[in-house]
This record gives structure tokens, C-alpha cells and sequence, in this order.
């Protein structure tokens, strides 16, 4: 009884611990780095659990990197079961973003592909868009996924937003910058200092990802 009373009260000292190291206990995000065997194929994957996270969530970088989201509550076992279930999409996006290599992505204009991905794009942006919309309050009047050569996205006049359907093969945070950018659009119809302010109040490293675009 005295070594389970002690464990449970140095496990209350060591969360009271983190708390004040981190300054919010729900901040805490834990990084894994797992191996996985898909149809004969090693894959390896990132664990990300976050205390802020709704649900599962796989992403795979422009690069080829798997990374699978989940909630604090949720243990590493359920990521493996969710890219297990999910294999397939999980290979064939791999395999898309390896394929792309090094070229430039606004390289690729199939018409195919771009049909077949326009939904999935749409449901990604949207939920980008209803995270960034509540920290920034602004209104848009309606949201198109195309297919362009050279734009990664645009913001009309009135209020129209527009996302190239390929920010899907973008690293997280630059797809963030997408977004972010054009919804600062809708108070900033410019790239004035005052537009670049309020880009920085959600992605303060916007200048490194812009560089980095360039290079896409």
C-alpha cells in the first residue's frame, strides 16, 4: 500500500511539475517515431499525440512522410490500427508524393487526378478555414477548389476565396499559410505591412515558408 500511495503521489508531483514547466498542461504534445509493415512494405510513420486533438488523422508530407494525429487519450496501438485500416489510401499517397520527387508541384496540371482529389481537397481546406475563421472572426462569401498552373490560392473582391486542390501535397504548415493568407485577404486586399501583421498573429514564421514555397 505504501509503494502504490508513493507512485501515485509522485505522479501527481511530476504532472504538477510539467504544468509549471510548460505553463499549460494542455499544450503537451508527445513525438513517436514508429515502424510499420504494410503489404510487404516498411513504413515508416510519426505519432503525434496532442492534447488539442479531436480524432485520428493521417497527413503525408509533400515529401513522403507519414504522420498520424491523434488524441492525448488515444495510445500509439490505435495509430497503428488506423493506418492499417486506411492502408491503401496511405500507399497511394505515398507513393503520389515520391513520385512527384523534387520537381515543382505546380508541374503537375492531370485533369484526372484533380477530379478525383477535388473533394478530399475541399473538406481539407473547409476544416482549415473553420479553424482559422474562429480566430480571426472575418466572413467570406463562398470557396472553390481549382486546378491552377501557378496560384496556390486567390481571395476576390467580394469575399470569394479560391485554393489550388494541391495544397494537399503540402507539409501541414504550409498549407496553414495558404489559408491564412487569403483569409487575411479578406480585411488586407493587399501585402501591405498591416496584411503581413496579421498573417504573423497565427504563423509567425510565414517568411521562412514563403521562401520555402518558392523553392516548390
Amino acid at each position: 500500500m505504501q509503494g502504490g500511495f508513493a507512485t501515485l503521489w509522485n505522479e501527481k508531483i511530476v504532472r504538477r511539475c510539467i504544468t509549471c514547466i510548460s505553463g499549460s498542461f494542455k499544450k503537451i504534445t508527445m513525438t513517436i517515431k514508429k515502424r510499420i509493415s504494410i503489404e510487404n512494405r516498411k513504413i515508416e510513420y510519426t505519432v503525434r499525440k496532442h492534447r488539442r486533438a479531436k480524432r485520428l488523422k493521417i497527413t503525408i508530407s509533400c515529401d513522403g512522410n507519414c504522420m498520424v494525429t491523434l488524441p492525448w487519450r488515444m495510445s500509439v496501438w490505435d495509430a497503428e490500427k488506423f493506418i492499417k485500416e486506411n492502408s491503401k489510401w496511405v500507399l497511394d499517397k505515398i507513393k503520389a508524393m515520391k513520385k512527384i520527387g523534387n520537381r515543382s508541384i505546380f508541374s503537375r496540371h492531370d485533369r484526372d487526378e484533380y477530379l478525383k482529389l477535388k473533394d478530399y481537397a475541399k473538406d481539407f481546406v473547409m476544416k482549415k478555414l473553420e479553424k482559422y475563421f474562429r480566430f480571426y472572426g472575418f466572413e467570406h462569401k463562398g470557396v472553390a477548389i481549382r486546378n491552377q498552373r501557378t496560384r496556390w490560392g486567390s481571395c476576390s473582391s467580394n469575399g470569394k476565396l479560391s485554393f489550388n486542390y494541391k495544397v494537399l501535397f503540402l507539409p501541414e504548415r504550409h498549407a496553414d499559410y495558404i489559408i491564412v493568407h487569403e483569409i487575411c485577404h479578406l480585411r488586407e486586399f493587399n501585402h501591405s505591412k498591416r496584411f503581413w501583421n496579421l498573417v504573423a498573429k497565427t504563423i509567425p514564421e510565414y517568411e521562412k515558408i514563403v521562401e520555402q514555397l518558392r523553392k516548390l
